[in-house]
């Protein structure tokens, strides 16, 4: 593909023409409710017809290019539907007004350095499929990959319920893909087109761009370290309640021989951490102390750290049938006669009272 038809191509994905107004507004609400309802597969849904994309890889060759009108008009587009996305969602979460959002928006509050890694590769892909005819199929993958919509809307959801802290981590989802895709295609349109290598670093808009990707490394990173001391506090949750169970089947550390886990709750915020262990025994006797320390001793040989071990026992008592199921029903019968002499006997101190 030639220079000219690669500058007719980006100058028509710049445009925000009906077609690009139509599909925002079409991915915006299908965005919105499937964020509302809570549902992976509507979200997906919307992300495979925004247009988004489209505009952002015209600024990268307008940035490359030195075409400021070009990177003007797409950067307006861009604009244009995110605040008709923004409006539409805090109108919708406004009206339905639920009390409590769902995961689909939760999951797009805490952004890190994964996402950003999936947006340089998607606005690599992006960029690269404008060059290359066979790659212009992987534009809906690349579209599902990494979401421009979803985050605006929940954002937008997030300001109708005044979570202000939740709707700017949302936004930084957002900065980071718009970001990530914007580096990405000038990276690869700059590796694919020997002529743009120059122009990249003459370009002061394109090493702002890749300066402001840079600087989202700080506060995503901060966020991927939290994730991983999560992963890592699920990760010790696990090994811990496996190692409880087993103290508590192995005959030698025995609680009960009927003794059962019902669950397992770890206090980080103890020093040395606090295991909370419910357990269901037949014997209000047990656990005793002694039996306690051995599981506990039992743990802490087998994980990296110390931790301390409290059990909650619940007594409860086992109880099985001591009848025929299904007994016959019960026939009511005449009282017993009284034998001969009895009545006679019973009616004496009566007599003897009158006379």
């Amino acid at each position: 593909m030639t220079e000219q038809d690669l500058a007719e191509q980006f100058e028509d994905d710049a445009r925000s023409d009906q077609e690009f107004l139509v599909l925002t507004l079409a991915a915006g609400t299908i965005a919105t409710l499937g964020l509302l309802a809570d549902s992976s597969a509507v979200v997906i849904g919307a992300m495979l017809i925004a247009p988004w994309m489209l505009p952002l890889r015209s600024a990268a060759f307008g940035i490359l290019q030195g075409r400021l009108g070009l990177v003007a008009r797409a950067l307006l587009t861009l604009l244009i539907g995110l605040a008709i996305t923004v409006a539409l969602s805090v109108l919708l979460g406004s009206l339905v007004g639920l009390p409590i959002l769902g995961a689909e928006v939760a999951a797009r509050t805490q952004p890190n350095l994964l996402d950003l890694g999936v947006a340089l590769v998607a606005g690599a892909i992006a960029a690269y499929a404008a060059v290359s005819a066979k790659a212009v199929s992987s534009l809906a993958g690349t579209a599902i990959s990494v979401a421009l919509v979803p985050p605006v809307c929940a954002f937008g959801l997030l300001l109708s319920e005044a979570q202000w802290s939740d709707a700017l981590g949302a936004a930084l989802l957002f900065a980071a893909n718009l970001l990530g895709i914007l580096s990405g295609g000038l990276i690869t349109l700059a590796i694919s087109q020997p002529e743009f290598r120059v122009n990249l670093w003459r370009s002061r808009l394109g090493l702002v761009s890749l300066l402001l990707t840079a600087l989202l490394l700080i506060p995503l990173s901060g966020s991927f370290v939290s994730l991983m001391a999560q992963a890592r506090r699920t990760a010790a949750l696990v090994e811990i309640e496996k190692a409880i169970t087993a103290s508590l089947k192995n005959r030698t550390l025995t609680l009960g021989k009927d003794s059962e886990l019902v669950t397992v709750r770890i206090d980080w915020t103890q020093n040395p951490p606090l295991i909370r262990a419910s357990v269901r025994v037949t014997n209000p006797r047990l656990p005793t102390a002694k039996q306690v320390a051995e599981v506990q001793a039992y743990i802490n040989d087998h994980q990296p750290i110390r931790y301390r071990l409290v059990v909650q026992r619940v007594s409860v008592d086992v109880i099985g049938p001591e009848t025929e199921p299904n007994p016959p029903e019960l026939v009511p019968q005449d009282p017993p006669a009284v034998p001969d002499g009895l009545d006679s006997a019973l009616r004496a101190p009566e007599l003897l009272a009158t006379e």
